[in-house]
């Protein structure tokens, strides 16, 4: 059966859900026969001198179990996809479905776990508490601006590669697409008026990864206007995030659009509007990435001129997925034994994602999720 309608991909997942109770399951790397000698191995009594070598040195840990390629993908459920906070059990099907993505593309083995606890001190204890049974955390869906001090604790307090992929794969992506959107339309990102709409965890990280690229010209715009030197409104994180940010306008998007090269919305539905498109810059780049609805639909945005437009769409050109870089990336981290994943891993897996489409078009400026070489590619660089 083809289901091409958004409706009917609700109607699909659930059924596809209740069929099969679920997306993920557990599977013998030993797939032969497990006989007395086997069993005597890998349990009880063989299985102490094993202990014991990882006790003596726990460097050993990955040697003799599988957290050589396992994954705790973990979240509290305070901001699943774009439907907010629906608490740790509605998250569980989001986090089965990273796993998923996990083991399909990358061969990655990853463990669902959502969290009935929701302030930072208390999710840095439980993720501490459970890290030793993993080789790598990925964090999912944690509303900011807390996601951002767990991550950096987690980070600087553990010893195996902490990554908030609603951040970084986001940033990774989004610079990807964007390098090669500039070829497309012959201006560069240094030069560029570039004006973003959400200034939480992906925005912020978008921000961030767009200045280390050499970005000079952003505009950020939260549901109050645009981060300036005149609000003074700003919590410490968006106060934090003005050193990567032009702040010397005030308004709103309406304000900020004008002459903009680039519009990045990480947001809400409908906030970009053909009017505002009329007021950028010639060739305009959109990448409209708010999901299921972007900031303009890709056909309104056409009509209104825009030369590139992306989304976080399957059913239109251009998908920014996250899928294209967190399985690479954590392959990468797990192969190499890669304690940190740190901003040049991302600028490089960036560079690696854009440099797989060969020729970029319009309809074509970031690689799909199934293109085979994505994994390798930004595997190899994470060392």
């Amino acid at each position: 059966m083809r289901y091409t309608r958004a409706m009917d991909y609700n109607k699909l997942a659930l059924e596809l859900h209740a069929k099969h109770k679920g997306k993920i399951t557990t599977a013998l790397r030993d797939t032969g026969e497990i006989n007395r000698d086997k069993l005597s191995s890998y349990y009880s009594p063989g299985v102490g001198a094993v202990s014991k070598a990882i006790a003596e040195n726990p460097a050993n840990l990955p040697k003799y179990t599988w957290t050589n390629n396992l994954v705790g993908v973990i979240s509290d459920g305070s901001a699943i996809l774009g439907l907010g906070d629906l608490g740790p059990k509605a998250a569980m099907p989001v986090m089965e479905g990273k796993a998923l993505l996990f083991k399909h593309f990358a061969g990655v083995d990853a463990v669902p776990i959502v969290l009935d606890v929701h302030e930072p001190e208390e999710i840095i204890a439980a993720v501490k508490a459970i890290a030793p049974s993993f080789g790598a955390i990925n964090l999912e869906d944690i509303a900011a601006p807390k996601c951002f001090e767990i991550e950096e604790r987690l980070k600087a307090e553990l010893d195996i590669p902490v990554f908030h992929d609603d951040q970084h794969g986001t940033a990774v992506v989004v610079l990807a697409g964007l390098i090669n959107a500039m070829k497309v339309v012959g201006k560069t990102l240094a030069d560029s008026k570039i004006v973003m709409i959400g200034a939480g965890a992906a925005g912020t990280a978008i921000a961030k990864l767009l200045h280390l690229h050499g970005a000079r010209n952003l505009y950020a715009v939260d549901s109050r206007g645009i981060i300036s030197d005149t609000r003074d409104d700003l919590n410490v994180e968006k106060t934090a995030l003005k050193q990567y940010l032009k702040t010397d306008i005030s308004g709103t998007l309406d304000d900020a659009i004008s002459g903009a090269d680039i519009f990045i919305g990480v947001s809400k539905p409908g906030l970009l509007t053909p009017e505002m498109v009329a007021k950028m810059a010639d060739k305009p780049v959109v990448f409209a990435l708010a999901n299921p609805v972007p900031e303009i639909m890709p056909d309104v945005a056409r009509q209104a001129g825009v030369t590139v437009i992306a989304t976080g769409r399957s059913d239109f050109p251009n998908q920014v997925n996250n899928a294209l870089a967190f399985p690479g990336i954590f392959r990468g981290a797990l192969n190499h034994g890669v304690p940190k994943i740190t901003d040049q891993h991302k600028l490089a897996a960036a560079e690696a994602l854009a440099s797989l489409v060969e020729t970029p078009t319009a309809d074509e400026v970031i690689p799909s999720p199934f293109d085979e070489r994505v994994v390798s590619a930004v595997s190899a660089i994470i060392r």
